[in-house]
C-alpha cells in the first residue's frame, strides 16, 4: 500500500441480474487488486434480481476505481462508499438506471457536503423558491435517495462480505 494510508467503504449492488453477478465479481477484484466473493441472495424489491455487500479496505481514491468497474453494466443499482481519510474528504456514488451516477463528498458522519462554491452557483442561478428546492434535491441526489430507499430496505440483515487489501 502507498504512503496515502487507507481507507474502507461499502458497496451496495442493490439489484443485479443473476448473470452479470459473476462479472461484478471479477471487475470489484480488479479494482481491489485482491479477490472478491460476493455473497448474493435474492433481491426482493426486484424478483429475479440479486443483491450483495461488500465491506472494503483499500487506499483513499478506491471508491471511484469500484464506481468505475460497475458503470459497465447500465442496468445496475448500485451505491459505493468511501470514508473520509486524513486530509481527504469521503465520497458517496449512487447508481441507478435510467437516472445515471449521482456522488458527493460526505463529512465523518455521513452528511453530506456542500462547498461554499457550489452554494453560491445555486443562490446565483435559483429563480423562487421552487427553483431553489429543486437544486437542493439535486445537490443531495434525492432523486437516487428516493429511487434506491426500497432496495435498502429489501437488503436490511441480509450478509455482508469483510474484504481487505493485502500487501
Amino acid at each position: 500500500m502507498s504512503t496515502r494510508g487507507s481507507t474502507s467503504g461499502v458497496i451496495y449492488v442493490h439489484s443485479s441480474p443473476s448473470a452479470v453477478c459473476p462479472h461484478i465479481e471479477w471487475a470489484v477484484a480488479g479494482a481491489l487488486g485482491t479477490r472478491a466473493e460476493l455473497r448474493w441472495t435474492a433481491q426482493p424489491a426486484a424478483p429475479g434480481q440479486l443483491r450483495a455487500e461488500l465491506t472494503w479496505t483499500g487506499e483513499p481514491g478506491t471508491g471511484s476505481k469500484l464506481v468505475t468497474a460497475l458503470r459497465a453494466w447500465p442496468m445496475l443499482r448500485f451505491e459505493i462508499t468511501e470514508d473520509p481519510s486524513p486530509g481527504i474528504d469521503g465520497q458517496r456514488f449512487c447508481h441507478v438506471p435510467g437516472l445515471g451516477l449521482w456522488n458527493a463528498r460526505t463529512s465523518a458522519n455521513g452528511d453530506i457536503v456542500v462547498s461554499e462554491d457550489q452554494l453560491r452557483t445555486l443562490a446565483a442561478n435559483s429563480r423562487g423558491s421552487e427553483s431553489f428546492t429543486h437544486r437542493v434535491d439535486q445537490l443531495l441526489g434525492a432523486a437516487w435517495d428516493a429511487e434506491l430507499e426500497l432496495f435498502r430496505h429489501a437488503g436490511d440483515g441480509a450478509p455482508v462480505s469483510w474484504l481487505h487489501r493485502v500487501g
